[in-house]
């Protein structure tokens, strides 16, 4: 008997398609560009503890996450991140999937959960974070939240270079860019002691810049510093 992984990656992504759309709640996803930023007019309406029982079963399997992403629906590309290898994930994919996030929900569900554990993850911090395009930006900064809560293996050093990009861009003016930067600061300053005297370095001097932005990155920080 055929196992399921032997049937066409397309035809198990379209039957996947259907049951998202038989499933789909027009409630839930009215619900979703007001909380998420998602386009509703390329969603069905799902909450993530049901698009993550889906994909439990499918996993790892790189030739549907592929064809799931190539759907352009947000619950199948969610999908899509959580049935993907890792390990399959090269910096073509990286790049080709960053250039499709449309809301910071999807930047931050790829980069948690499948891009964070791909060989090149570290590869792609420092260009992404020097784009202009804000979720490009945004994944830049959520990919470096990430690896500092999950990259156990990463050398401190990793962390102290990266700060530097936290300097250089923390006058971006976009919300969703300037967020993703604080939580990377904290992420480093809770999980990477050996990174802290660097961090509280560049926490305390951005603390005094004329900009706000740059400002409103570090605020949190300094509280998180003063409490201990």
């Amino acid at each position: 008997m055929a196992s399921e992984q032997d049937v066409p990656a397309e035809r198990r992504a379209a039957a996947l398609l259907h049951q998202l759309h038989e499933e789909g709640d027009p409630h839930v996803r009215a619900e979703l560009g007001s909380r998420y930023g998602i386009h509703t007019d390329r969603a069905v309406g799902m909450g993530m503890a049901r698009m993550k029982a889906i994909a439990a079963p499918l996993a790892p399997d790189h030739e549907l996450a592929a064809a799931l992403w190539g759907s352009g629906l947000y619950e199948a590309r969610t999908i899509a991140a959580h049935v993907d290898d890792p390990a399959q994930v090269d910096v073509s994919q990286m790049n080709e999937w960053c250039a499709d996030f449309d809301s910071w929900a999807l930047v931050d569900t790829v980069c948690f959960t499948l891009f964070d554990k791909a060989p090149d993850a570290w590869v792609m911090v420092e260009p992404w974070a020097a784009s202009d395009r804000e979720f490009t930006k945004r994944a830049g900064f959520s990919l470096l939240w990430a690896l500092a809560l999950h990259d156990r293996s990463a050398a401190d050093q990793r962390f102290t270079d990266a700060l530097a990009l936290v300097e250089k861009n923390a006058g971006d003016p976009r919300p969703l860019v300037g967020k993703a930067q604080t939580m990377a600061l904290r992420a480093i300053a809770l999980k990477r002691p050996g990174a802290r005297a660097q961090l509280e370095d560049l926490v305390r001097r951005l603390a005094t810049s004329e900009d706000a932005p740059t400002r409103r990155v570090v605020r949190p920080i300094l509280k998180l510093l003063a409490d201990g």
